[in-house]
Formats: structure tokens, C-alpha cells, sequence
């Protein structure tokens, strides 16, 4: 079905302002259930942030759901790079329509290939008792005078819509574990619609900035020393959370071997709230 893709106009595939940020999120309907995200204008040798592809995939998913169901959790595989200027089609299944959940799966194609494929499930809010991961003692607050630390991907960073705190990694405990390997209080640099869709597709976006290189510290890997790239993916939505407020995004290694790595992240809001987590595996290879 790629030959049936328009031809939009082109977008920045890392957006420099929040409406083009927002603006990738709008998709246009092809079919039944498929639907064609924006064509992105960034340069011919490079490749389409996987965060983008799967908040698109998020996005494309809702637009088949009833409304009053929130998403609670997102699987996914990056199964080859994503190119710049190749247009992308989100393919929609129908898994499960129940009377609590609502499950769909989505392909994202470009030129008839597959280059993500997830599962996201929707829940309707219902009452139940809770607990929650607090988040760590020593986290300053993001307007303080913290020990804040430059971004190793600062570069790329300074390019987004986003304010961003880094702080630094964690140092090793007796037994060489680390804690976290990266913490960022991070919001963005506009307000954003009260629509808490759009809040959980910018939440995925963000979920992957910065988890390969998390996972790469702990094995002593830094910026321009690894080839890394993102295998699978995880996100939990817990609770609902705004990205025009700050939210900290603590990644800790869980894993690594295989030339694999495993990290594990929260969110949580500037008073506590644990809204999302989130679960990635990367290959890290040494140049």
C-alpha cells in the first residue's frame, strides 16, 4: 500500500518548536484503519528518531479506540532504520474490543517494508487501590541551583522543543552497580493541548531520547564511541502526566551482555507522581 501514500509537505524529523512537534502527530487518513504521518525533511544519509515513529504508531493506534479508554502500555520492535523524505504508513489491526480493553497492533511501513511494529493496549479508568515507586532522594529540584551536568547529546538536545537538567550519572556502589546512568528533569519549551492523548504520544517520544547511550555508561560506552540502536521498546502508563511540566526521566542499566543492553526509566512529576515507565533493549557495539 506505500504506492497510495501522498506526498505532504516535508517536516523536520527532529521538530525545533512544539508545533512541529505537534504537527507530526497529524496523520492522514489513507483506509480503514491506516493512516499516513508526515514525510520528514531531514538529510538523505540519515534516519528517522525511533521515538518519533513510535509516538506516531501510539497516535495512529488511539485513532481506532473509543474514547474514554486511555493507553496503559505500548510493545514494541524497531525492526530496520526509518529513512528521512520516505513516505510512512501506520497499518492499524483490530485485536480486541472489550468491555475494560481495548488492544490494537500497528505496522509502520516504508516502501513495503517494516520498520516498527508494536502492540498498545487501552484501558478505561476504573478505581483501585495503589502504590508507587518514589522517586530518588537525591534528585534537586529542575528550577534549583542542582549539580547540573551538560547533555553528552546536547548537540542533538538543542535542537527539540525541550528545556532539559541533566545531572550527572550516578557513581558506582561497592559492588560496581550504578544507579542511574541518566537523569534529566525535562518539559517543553511551549504549552501543550489538555488532550491527555497527546501528552501519552509525546511521553513515547520522549521515552527513547537518550536510552541506548544509558544503557552503553554502564559498560563504560560513550557519545562517539558505540554504534548503539534501539531493538524493542516498553512504555506503562500509569497515571496521567503533562510534558509542558517538568517531569524527571531517571533511566537505570539493568543488563548487559550479547552486545545488548537493558535499561529500565520512571517519570515522575516535580511533586512526586510516578505517571510512566518505561522498558528498552539496545544493540551496543564498539566502533
Amino acid at each position: 500500500m506505500a504506492d497510495r501514500l501522498p506526498q505532504p509537505a516535508l517536516r523536520g524529523a527532529m521538530p525545533g518548536s512544539v508545533d512541529a512537534l505537534l504537527d507530526m502527530l497529524a496523520l492522514d487518513p489513507l483506509d480503514t484503519d491506516v493512516f499516513a504521518a508526515p514525510v520528514t525533511d531531514r538529510r538523505e544519509e540519515g534516519r528517522l528518531f525511533g521515538g518519533l515513529v513510535a509516538a506516531q504508531s501510539l497516535r495512529a493506534a488511539a485513532l481506532t479506540v473509543p474514547d474514554g479508554r486511555r493507553p496503559h502500555s505500548l510493545h514494541g520492535y524497531f525492526l530496520r532504520p526509518g529513512r528521512p523524505r520516505v513516505p510512512l504508513e501506520l497499518a492499524v489491526s483490530r485485536l480486541r474490543d472489550g468491555g475494560s480493553f481495548t488492544t490494537r497492533t500497528v505496522v509502520a511501513r516504508q516502501a513495503g517494508e517494516a520498520i516498527f511494529e508494536c502492540s498498545a493496549s487501552f484501558h478505561r479508568d476504573e478505581p483501585g487501590r495503589e502504590y508507587a515507586t518514589p522517586p530518588p532522594d537525591d534528585t534537586p529540584d529542575p528550577d534549583g541551583d542542582g549539580p547540573w551536568a551538560e547533555s553528552p547529546i546536547a548537540v542533538v538536545e538543542r535542537q527539540m522543543p525541550f528545556e532539559m537538567r541533566h545531572l550527572h550519572p550516578s557513581p558506582p556502589d561497592t559492588r560496581g552497580l550504578v544507579r542511574s546512568t541518566r537523569r534529566v528533569w525535562v518539559r517543553t519549551k511551549g504549552s501543550l493541548p489538555d488532550d491527555p492523548m497527546v501528552h501519552a504520544c509525546l511521553l513515547t517520544f520522549l521515552s527513547d531520547m537518550g536510552a541506548v547511550l544509558a544503557a552503553a555508561i554502564a559498560v563504560g560506552g560513550t557519545f562517539g564511541t558505540i554504534m548503539g540502536a534501539s531493538l524493542d521498546h516498553a512504555v506503562w502508563f500509569h497515571r496521567p502526566i503533562r510534558l509542558d511540566e517538568w517531569v524527571c526521566f531517571d533511566l537505570r542499566p539493568v543488563s548487559n551482555a550479547g552486545a545488548r543492553g537493558l535499561v529500565h526509566g520512571t517519570f515522575h512529576t516535580r511533586d512526586g507522581m510516578h505517571g510512566a515507565s518505561m522498558a528498552q533493549e539496545a544493540l551496543i557495539r564498539p566502533l
